[in-house]
């Protein structure tokens, strides 16, 4: 598998490309519930499947090399990518996951997208394992997609290079008390050292269609979640730290503009900004950026301070 400091792309692949679209690329047909079982008992679906089958539910949207990322973090025995590879398309071939991918006037995405059919929630089930998964979560539109696979991204790439990693969370719930509503953010980790913990969170940004209104929308629930944080809201103990992952540098400019511009700024914290792409670095510890202001100008200016808790 390449490394992530071998990727050479200066465009995120979860960025948003313009007239994007979702295309199925699983298997059409029916395969019955006999023939699946069939299978399992005469090993041809193993331990190791039902592993892939339970992050694939985990993460809900997950790309393969995700995917050997997150098995191999768990323990799972997979000898390379290719072996992970053989054993999903086993999988899509009794419809127990299905693959997508998406396209645009550029050309195709160079990657594919898993999640469960149907097959797959009753084998989980069967086990006794949790599946939420329901036929409408595989329409979900490219943009939500996109979202899930960068928040992904980031889990794994502090799970991979955060020696204060702890644990994750996939899609932490958060309550805005005032506004009644509750709401998910993109992914979560602890970190813990010396016996100290602090959780951060992280809120995927994408350019998808008028995404500026969708932003502000989301950045009024923070708002309420965080000015009427106490204690034990939202099962954290502490108040969390927010961090903004962009599509790239010039987008986090423009995420941080329109906070500012519709007074949307968080009291309580530091507000951080992040890219998909500064994941790919070696170490985290400078990969986070602030944008403080210049009182002698009375202009932004962005800074990349130095966080040694997210070092190796």
């Amino acid at each position: 598998m390449i490394e992530d400091n071998e990727i050479k792309t200066t465009i995120s692949p979860f960025a948003i490309r313009k007239d994007e679209i979702k295309k199925f690329d699983g298997k059409d047909g029916y395969v019955s519930m006999n023939q699946i079982v069939h299978k399992i008992n005469i090993g041809h679906i193993t331990d190791v499947h039902f592993a892939i089958i339970e992050a694939v539910n985990e993460f809900e949207f997950i790309t393969s090399r995700q995917l050997f990322q997150v098995l191999t973090q768990k323990g799972v025995e997979i000898a390379s990518q290719d072996k992970l590879n053989d054993r999903i398309e086993q999988l899509i071939k009794t419809k127990i996951l299905t693959r997508y991918y998406f396209s645009s006037e550029n050309g195709d995405c160079t990657y594919r997208v898993y999640c469960l059919e149907k097959m797959g929630k009753y084998l989980l089930t069967s086990r006794d394992i949790e599946c939420k998964w329901q036929p409408t979560d595989n329409v979900k539109p490219v943009s939500m997609i996109k979202k899930r696979l960068a928040g992904n991204q980031t889990i794994l790439a502090y799970l991979r290079k955060v020696k204060a990693y702890d644990s994750y969370s996939v899609k932490p719930t958060l309550n805005a008390k005032q506004m009644g509503k509750t709401f998910r953010a993109n992914g979560g980790i602890k970190l813990t050292k010396n016996g100290k913990s602090i959780e951060l969170i992280f809120e995927v940004v994408r350019r998808e269609e008028e995404w500026e209104e969708r932003f502000a929308e989301r950045m009024r629930m923070y708002q309420d979640f965080y000015e009427n944080f106490v204690s034990g809201d939202s099962d954290y103990e502490k108040i969390p730290q927010l961090i903004f992952i962009c599509e790239d540098e010039k987008h986090m400019v423009e995420t941080f503009r329109e906070i500012v511009k519709n007074k949307l700024e968080l009291s309580k914290i530091k507000m951080y900004f992040s890219t998909d792409l500064r994941q790919n670095n070696d170490t985290l510890d400078k990969t986070l950026v602030e944008f403080k202001l210049d009182e002698s100008t009375n202009k932004y200016k962005m800074e990349e301070p130095e966080i040694k808790l997210l070092g190796m």
